[in-house]
């Protein structure tokens, strides 16, 4: 009820209804980016928590902590339970907004060792972190898929539908890049669960 109160409170938040995993990884940030927010967060990293809870864990006043919440709550990375009055911390929003800033690095320098003409390739198809076109050629389309294989973590296993998550930030041909990377031993699957299995390792 307390959240609720603080989100209908808040002048400066100019959404009706943020909603969970509304927030874009900027805003994400920017609620993060409050050292005394973020060990609020840190704290429900650790489990679902009463706000009173969360006060004594971090010294802060309960009214505080509130609102706290009610900022994490408006980007979508803490919900409230069915009781209305335990938090719990969206860990997938927060991935997904890890994710979602990934395609920003430099294609080229991203591979590190990638040599002059694979370094052409990469700034001939990419644009702005998004590919522009899967290459016909196989010479190039592997050069494209190894860069795609790097937001891929050796060790991880994924579901096929955080692959298409990650390969749609790409590009909308979520099908074929994914079979492209199966095919070409970029990634293993089975029963619908995919892991790095080639590539380079970006260090």
């Amino acid at each position: 009820m307390a959240s609720r109160a603080s989100r209908s409170a808040s002048g400066s938040d100019r959404r009706e209804d943020a909603g969970p995993g509304i927030g874009t990884p900027e805003e994400i940030l920017r609620a993060l980016a409050d050292p005394t927010r973020l060990s609020v967060a840190g704290q429900l990293a650790r489990g679902p928590e009463t706000a009173p809870a969360l006060a004594k864990a971090t010294g802060l006043r309960t009214d505080a902590v509130q609102r706290h919440l009610s900022r994490l709550a408006r980007v979508g990375i803490v919900a409230v339970e069915s009781d209305r009055r335990t938090y719990r911390l969206q860990k997938e929003a927060l991935r997904r907004a890890a994710a979602e800033a990934g395609p920003a690095r430099e294609p080229g320098l991203a591979l590190g060792a990638a040599d002059a003409e694979e370094a052409s390739v990469l700034r001939q198809y990419f644009r702005g972190g998004r590919l522009t076109d899967i290459p016909a050629r196989r010479s190039k389309r592997l050069v494209v898929l190894e860069r795609l294989a790097l937001e891929f973590d050796v060790g991880t296993h994924y579901p096929e539908r955080q692959v298409n998550r990650i390969i749609e930030r790409f590009h909308p041909d979520v099908a074929s890049l994914r079979r492209f990377l199966v095919d070409e031993g970029f990634l293993s699957r089975k029963r619908g669960d995919y892991w790095r299995s080639g590539g380079r390792v970006d260090v």
